[in-house]
């Protein structure tokens, strides 16, 4: 794979041959979905060790399958991968004192929103291979998206990368680090507006007189399964929004209003750009 090519990531990974100790910084809802879907897919508990001040029952009892939990970062040695997951804010205190443990075989993947590879390198106090990734929400139940970009990898080192990150689910590489606050505002936030969208519709079925529980599963199943149709048809999505409509019929009319030149379309557009302008701000 070449980092530098955008490519879906749909293959089943197999991480039962890992070439090193793998070590997760932050075990919080995002780094715990990556841990889960590790686990998943066949790596060894004792080949992982995880830096959490407050783990989870579920991860405290993998100590028992060999897990390392909060080990000292100078005892680690053979790390092929860390993985920090850490809150933003906390970054400058936590990065430093992973230093011991990085070599020039090490790949350093970041999850944190807005760090970019420069902070993080700089953070670090030194120069190694590093991979910034955004992943999304979905990647909870092994269906997000994560877009990666990499600084002074290896085509083995992204190879790792990718193969980590594929856990969660789809995994795409670019190689210019300025698109990151575009993807964040597109694909990082955008299960928010998803979500919008479902609330909304089901306010609306209850304005138009359904009973609330019912306008709620009505938005809900229509919205997921509308997302399910998007990703299994090879159409896109305005030849699937085109079949939907019947010229004259009442859906032709509902996207007339949805449409129009300050319709939904013109919103979304706005918005993606107010969080990439928010995102840049956030990065400095």
């Amino acid at each position: 794979m070449s980092p530098s090519d955008s490519s879906s990531n749909t293959r089943r990974p197999d991480l039962r041959n890992l070439p090193g100790l793998l070590v997760l910084v932050g075990a919080g809802k995002m780094g715990g979905a990556l841990l889960e879907g590790w686990l998943q897919f066949g790596i060894d508990p004792r080949k992982v060790a995880v830096l959490e001040p407050r783990p989870s029952p579920q991860i405290a009892a993998l100590v028992d399958h060999g897990l390392q939990l909060n080990p000292a970062p100078h005892a680690l040695a053979n790390v092929a991968a860390v993985i920090i997951a850490v809150k933003p804010q906390v970054a400058s205190e936590v990065l430093p004192a992973l230093e011991p443990m990085i070599a020039a075989s090490t790949v350093v993947i970041s999850i944190m929103a807005g760090r970019t590879l420069k902070f993080i390198s700089g953070a670090l106090e030194k120069r190694c291979a590093l991979v910034r990734a955004m992943p999304n929400t979905p990647a909870a139940i092994g269906r997000g998206i994560t877009v990666a970009v990499p600084r002074d990898a290896s085509a083995e080192q992204c190879q790792l990368a990718d193969l980590l990150l594929s856990a969660a689910g789809v995994v795409e590489w670019i190689a210019d680090e300025f698109l990151m606050d575009a993807v964040t505002a597109v694909s990082g936030s955008g299960p928010a507006y998803v979500f919008l969208l479902a609330e909304s519709l089901a306010q609306a079925g209850v304005a138009a007189g359904l009973p609330a529980p019912l306008a709620a599963k009505l938005a809900r199943e229509t919205v997921a399964g509308s997302g399910e149709l998007l990703r299994r048809s090879e159409l896109d999505a305005a030849a699937l929004r085109q079949n939907v409509t019947s010229p004259g019929g009442t859906t032709a009319a509902a996207l007339q209003v949805l449409m129009s030149k300050n319709g939904l379309g013109a919103l979304i557009k706005e918005a993606v750009a107010t969080a990439t302008r928010r995102s840049r701000e956030l990065a400095g």
